[in-house]
């Protein structure tokens, strides 16, 4: 199943494309200084019922005379023996579809499922391997941890690359610190994006808490179930007033006679849950009574 952190590994790559120079410097693989990325469908479907789904795919034109190639983006959360057909197949459909050569970029949160994903993998029968697979693999154990602000600030996008990639270590404190730091010297846009966005890539890990713990800001990903979004939702402040204003607004769009002792209540209560029960049962409620039922 795929899952929002399985998510976020590879799409950061799309939505932050200038995470790739750094990231083939790391891989040790030539990237022209100046190029353009086009997002690419990441459907590798044939014929049904067969489907096969790429995570995301690139399209990189150098902007000098060099040949564009694709970048096919797996985001991978362990060892699965059938992977190796599966990305030989990704890799020769692109090249007959789109006409470029393509490589596949492996991204693995776990250092044994990186060791693993590196390959090679030899198809073909026994005593004659007709084709190899070799993966780029981005895990652990060659992605940086970055634990200086000022490196941090320099690029963000890898910076939060490497928070996600580094979750489960020892380092994972140090890392989310720097990057929450550096965070705070730049827009609000910015802050908003890359914090969410490490939250849903930290997933279930510890190093998710301590995040939620640094992090409040609105939401870029609603439905996600994080904290900008829970904040925002229950509110903290200003959103005790609003959460106030929207059961009284219910309440006369359903024409519920309000007293004004009950309008001092609901306005003067600072306790987001009974708010929230309140907002529910505004919903249903025939009279002002069944509002406040069983709250003394």
């Amino acid at each position: 199943m795929v899952t929002s952190q399985h998510e976020a590994s590879h799409r950061i790559f799309q939505e932050r494309p200038e995470l790739l120079a750094p990231v083939f410097r790391i891989l040790g693989v030539p990237l022209p200084e100046e190029v353009s990325v086009e997002v690419l469908s990441p459907d590798a479907t044939e014929i049904r019922p067969l489907e096969r789904r790429v995570d995301s795919v690139l399209r990189i034109q150098p902007c000098d005379s060099r040949e564009s190639f694709l970048l096919a983006i797996e985001a991978q959360g362990r060892r699965d023996s059938g992977k190796a057909v599966s990305w030989a197949y990704y890799l020769a459909f692109l090249k007959a579809k789109f006409g470029h050569p393509a490589l596949l970029l492996v991204v693995c949160q776990d250092k044994a499922t990186a060791e693993w994903a590196a390959g090679p993998f030899k198809l073909g029968p026994e005593g004659w391997k007709a084709l190899s697979v070799h993966p780029l693999v981005l895990g652990p154990g060659n992605v940086p941890p970055i634990i200086d602000e000022e490196e941090a600030a320099q690029n963000l996008a890898l910076a939060t690359f490497s928070a996600m990639t580094h979750g489960r270590d020892q380092d994972a404190p140090a890392i989310l610190d720097a990057l929450a730091r550096a965070l705070g010297t730049v827009d609000e846009e910015s802050v908003a994006y890359y914090s969410e966005l490490l939250e849903i890539g930290l997933g279930e890990t510890p190093a998710r808490e301590t995040w939620r713990n640094l992090m409040t800001i609105r939401t870029y990903f609603p439905g996600r179930g994080t904290l900008i979004e829970e904040t925002l939702l229950k509110g903290e402040a200003k959103g005790r007033a609003a959460a106030s204003a929207m059961v009284l607004r219910v309440l006369d769009h359903r024409e519920i006679l309000v007293p004004e002792a009950a309008r001092e209540r609901i306005t003067s209560c600072t306790d987001l849950e009974v708010l929230e029960r309140w907002m529910d049962r505004a919903l249903t409620a025939s009279t002002i009574d069944e509002l406040f039922v069983e709250e003394g």
